[in-house]
């Protein structure tokens, strides 16, 4: 997988493409001048960076991710729960449940899944 490691404004970044992808690159400009402020150049300058990490590319002037949010956000997160919890899920859960109540529908949400997740393997 791509390299995982953006900055808070790349992902900023990357989420407008996302969410607006397939876009054409100046219309991606306008947008990133809207929203972020930002001038041409510093536009095309992530948008190169991003393209040179394997998440997004830009052919004919045309921006589109190479891999997808929920990709992005999933191989981010087993990073997390690889670099800091030793690669333990229920570590992870643990710690993440010491500081926030899970709610009712919370918890059975998770449980759906994990029932899911034992039917089919």
């Amino acid at each position: 997988m791509a390299d995982l490691e953006l900055g808070a404004v790349q992902e900023r970044f990357a989420d407008i493409v996302w969410e607006h992808e397939p876009i054409a690159s100046g219309e991606l400009v306008k947008i990133c001048e809207k929203e972020l402020e930002w001038k041409k150049p510093t536009t095309y300058t992530v948008l190169r960076k991003l393209c040179e990490k394997g998440i997004l590319q830009n052919v004919d002037g045309v921006v589109s991710s190479l891999i997808a949010r929920d990709d992005y956000y999933s191989g981010k997160s087993e990073q997390v729960i690889e670099e800091s919890f030793d690669g333990s899920l229920p570590a992870f859960i643990a710690a993440f449940t010491s500081r926030k109540k899970l709610t009712d529908s919370e918890v059975e949400e998770i449980q759906r899944m994990i029932d899911t997740f034992r039917r089919e393997g």
